[in-house]
């Protein structure tokens, strides 16, 4: 995915999880961070930030706030919407997906993508991972009920006969494997393993990421192995 017109600006605050403060051109503008999570190690006073242009002349915000910088890492995408977007391009690179299905509803839940390989009917839960320590990455940054919710309708639809995956889309370069976040939230821990043991395949989904595109590197492969 290729975002359309960037810019640079220096992070200054956040008043509440929708908005921040960004330096654009020594003025100080309120920009929408796409992105509700915490993303304390990353919005820090100071960061260097890339923001979109918003195309629509209406909104009150000018721009959306998509990648951040980090010391010891480099850009981390930092949009919410992104690994979803990146997904389905990726998963119609892959030869054997008939059909594919966005947002589908199963059980109580929406999960992500619905798809199909021939016969075999797949289900996949997208997880956008921004969270780093010590070159690890982590997920999730805040306790997520609805991703707890999500991974008990995959351990039932496994018994349905369905495919399921939790695909964890890491937002940043260089690192290739994503831990529980125990400490944050130990339920979604305990219940991720539970998804393993009960047939979830888990994707860790490199990517190359630049301050206009995000790209999943991993080989689509990985969905049949």
């Amino acid at each position: 995915m290729k975002y359309n017109n960037v810019v640079h600006g220096i992070f200054v605050d956040r008043p509440n999880r929708f908005i921040a403060h960004v330096l654009v051109n020594d003025i100080v503008e309120t920009v929408h961070v796409k992105n509700t999570g915490r993303c304390r190690e990353l919005l820090i006073p100071g960061a260097h930030v890339i923001l979109e242009v918003c195309d629509n002349p209406n909104r009150k915000t000018k721009y959306d706030l998509i990648c951040v910088y980090k010391e010891g890492i480099g850009i981390v995408n930092m949009d919410s919407q992104a690994p979803n977007k990146v997904v389905g391009e990726w998963l119609r690179t892959h030869r054997d997906i008939t059909f594919i299905k966005p947002e589908y509803t199963y059980g109580k839940s929406r999960i992500d993508f619905y798809f199909e390989m021939g016969e075999i009917k797949c289900l996949m839960e997208v997880k956008g991972v921004t969270l780093e320590k010590d070159k690890k990455a982590y997920f999730p940054d805040a306790p997520t009920l609805r991703g707890v919710k999500h991974l008990k309708e995959l351990i039932g639809a496994i018994d349905a006969g369905y495919r399921c995956y939790v695909a964890f889309v890491i937002q940043m370069e260089e690192i290739t494997e994503v831990y529980a976040n125990e400490e944050t939230h130990l339920e979604f821990a305990k219940t991720l393993e539970a998804a393993k043991r009960a047939g979830v395949t888990i994707l860790n989904l490199e990517t190359a990421v630049t301050e206009d595109t995000l790209k999943i590197t991993s080989e689509i492969e990985k969905i049949t192995t």
